[in-house]
């Protein structure tokens, strides 16, 4: 239930008013002075406040600063007996949500409550949203304890508070857009743009177009002009990852947003400016790809000012058990299964695997085996089929660990309603693979 306090040194005018409110269902606090006032709101949950404008201790535009200072999410409204258009103007500049005449006003006072209640619900929304996305995307989100990826971290909160260019190296799947988007959301940058592109989903000239934009004529279909990602995210933040795919002609594009902040976008004659920071990825070996002409070195000392390194699963084994407990716990709520518990077989099996596709794949192992298991206890028989193969060494065996994988693919066809591509990324297997395995079982 909200609570509205209302503080005005007149009982009659406190009193009709707590009747009027509390009629629609609102707990109504009272104070006759500033002073009360305050104490009832160190102790007491308030949403909205009525306020005389003169009060026996203060001006009532001054408590209403003090009010706004302490208590952000509470809204005024101030309530004056001659309308006065300086007071107005002075107490709206300070937060107030209104200000009105009273007596001559009553009849507004409850539609102008309802209206405050709900600037103040979303006020708390979107306050709750930020901390979740602070959270999210804050540092101590990023799961491990081992030595390698807290220095990786502390790398990271390190260069967050700066400007500097960040090149990020790693296997695919170590967690690398994580990485930057902790960057982004700890710099002084994070109330801007966050944008993420693969330069290896684009061929040349569509890369070219995303990053750059076009200007009107500049291509057939070029009907207007149009933003890239560098002017979208302008003040922001763009996440470069597996930059080491770019094309060589892109690359001296990029090296002069790098230098000057500007870019000509396709078709067009005038540069464009923008004040961007660059955060970059790659799992390729750049100094390799210079030697062989495929990368540009000025732009690789450009976007290398501050390299971290992320490290593959497989060296940080000891982590596999808390990120394994934690992709439980996201997919099991997903799937609205309580209490699920890993057995010690299971975690067993998850630190004796390779992990080539690093964090990436935990986590798909994760989901798939909540999907294929039928009790609260993952065991290594809802692993993938190349987990469970070292178990198998002669023909009976092999012939059920056919039957398991037919049980797999059936259970996770069902959970996706027959959707073949998304069964197959859950599987881990090529597309192709899934309709070979669907004739192998006969599971049309």
């Amino acid at each position: 239930m909200n609570t509205i306090l209302i503080i005005d040194d007149e009982e009659k005018l406190r009193s009709l008013l707590s009747r009027i409110i509390s009629l629609e269902g609102f707990d109504v606090l009272e104070a006759g002075t500033a002073k009360l006032a305050l104490k009832k709101l160190e102790t007491l949950s308030v949403d909205v406040v009525l306020c005389d404008v003169k009060l026996p201790d203060t001006n009532g535009v001054e408590l209403l600063g003090q009010i706004k200072e302490k208590y952000p999410f509470i809204e005024v409204i101030l309530l004056t007996a001659y309308g006065n258009i300086p007071d107005g103007v002075q107490a709206m500049k300070k937060g107030a949500f209104d200000y009105i005449t009273k007596a001559d006003d009553n009849d507004k006072i409850i539609p102008l409550l309802y209206k405050a209640l709900e600037k103040v619900a979303l006020s708390k929304r979107l306050f709750q949203l930020e901390k979740r996305l602070e959270n999210k995307y804050s540092f101590a989100s990023i799961l491990g304890k081992s030595a390698s990826i807290q220095e990786a971290i502390r790398a990271a909160e390190r260069v967050s508070v700066t400007d500097a260019t960040v090149l990020l190296h790693g296997e695919t799947g170590t967690g690398k857009e994580v990485f930057a988007q902790a960057i982004h959301h700890n710099s002084g940058r994070s109330k801007k743009t966050f944008i993420a592109i693969n330069c290896a989903a684009f061929s040349k000239e569509l890369l070219e177009n995303e990053l750059f934009g076009h200007k009107a004529g500049a291509f057939t279909g070029a009907i207007k002009d149009s933003k890239g990602i560098f002017e979208e995210a302008n003040g922001g933040t763009v996440f470069l990852d597996e930059i080491g795919e770019m094309p060589i002609d892109l690359q001296a594009k990029l090296l002069r947003v790098l230098e000057s902040g500007q870019f000509l976008k396709v078709g067009d004659s005038k540069p464009t400016t923008v004040n961007l920071r660059i955060i970059a990825a790659t799992n390729r070996n750049l100094q390799l790809e210079i030697q062989q002409g495929h990368f540009r070195e000025d732009l690789y000392y450009r976007i290398s000012v501050f390299q971290i390194h992320l490290p593959p699963l497989r060296e940080r084994t000891q982590d596999i058990n808390e990120l394994a407990q934690f992709f439980c716990l996201h997919f099991a709520e997903k799937l609205n299964k309580k209490q699920v518990q890993l057995s010690p077989e299971y975690l067993k099996a998850l630190k004796a695997h390779p992990w080539k596709g690093n964090i990436r794949e935990l986590k798909n192992v994760i989901e798939r085996s909540l999907i294929i298991s039928d009790g609260n206890l993952l065991l290594p028989v809802t692993l993938p089929s190349d987990f469970q193969m070292e178990g198998f060494a002669d023909e009976n065996d092999t012939l059920e660990l056919a039957a398991m994988e037919k049980k797999h693919i059936q259970k996770v066809l069902k959970y996706t309603n027959g959707n073949k591509t998304e069964s197959a990324k859950l599987l881990n297997i090529a597309l192709t693979t899934l309709y070979r395995k669907i004739d192998e079982y006969k599971l049309h």
